[in-house]
């Protein structure tokens, strides 16, 4: 039974990755607001689907430069708000990263409709109070499963940035690897918007999974939102565009 349980599991992965990153249909995700104290639960419940558009609008803008054929526009979803918050911390070892998976998809499990949520990315956001000496903890997206866990600002002077921050985490999900080094320098030339700009900084743009503007080698700053973000050919094709 655990042998055939394992079996459907590991199937539905396959599946699942394979059916996503075909992009022959329109990408599906779904936004689980989870609000982190009574401030952001007001916050949370003011949330509009609107809010999230350009996300997909991001993907679609941005596939043209990399695919002959455009990807079908992406289905972005506003959920129910949830109380349940999704198990946190940063692994300190492969075998804490793989326990920590688990216990996520366990939760995604429990907190999502199966049968329905197949096929879909799957969003965790958590809105924090808006605090501007504290950082907030790591976001994560994993692409076995389609889930995402990211954090937030409860407010809508930070809606653009948690726009971007999202997308970055999407962009996990579907196979995308980071591209900024231990400092959060973005790596060039593939963390960078245009490696061919000569001279090679200031850039203009951030590449979405380098996470910043390329000031210089080593100075970056945090794009103001996905207006200046751009996919760049390392991320296309690990998203099989």
């Amino acid at each position: 039974m655990l042998l055939l349980l394992l079996l459907l599991v590991a199937g539905t992965t396959v599946w699942e990755r394979l059916w996503v990153r075909g992009w022959v249909r329109p990408l599906e995700v779904a936004i689980y607001p989870i609000a982190m104290d009574e401030t952001s639960t007001a916050f949370v419940g003011k949330l509009r689907v609107a809010d999230f558009q350009e996300i997909g609008a991001f993907l679609a803008r941005e596939a043209p430069r990399w695919r002959r054929s455009p990807i079908p526009a992406p289905h972005i979803i506003l959920m129910t708000p949830i109380r349940a918050v999704p198990p946190l911390g940063e692994a300190r070892s492969a075998l804490e990263a793989v326990q920590w998976s688990l216990r996520l998809r366990w939760y995604a499990f429990r907190q999502t409709p199966f049968w329905t949520s197949l096929g879909t990315v799957r969003l965790f956001v958590l809105y924090h109070p808006l605090q501007y000496n504290e950082a907030l903890p790591h976001s994560h997206g994993l692409q076995k499963g389609l889930l995402g866990v990211v954090h937030v600002f409860a407010s809508d002077a930070q809606r653009a940035q948690n726009n971007f921050v999202m997308a970055h985490e999407l962009l996990h999900t579907l196979g995308a690897t980071d591209k900024y080094d231990a400092n959060g320098q973005p790596l060039y030339p593939i963390g960078v918007a245009d490696p061919n700009a000569s001279p090679p900084y200031p850039q203009y743009k951030a590449e979405i999974m380098g996470g910043r503007v390329a000031i210089a080698p080593n100075r970056a700053e945090i794009p103001r939102g996905l207006e200046e973000a751009v996919i760049g050919y390392a991320t296309a094709a690990e998203i099989s565009w």
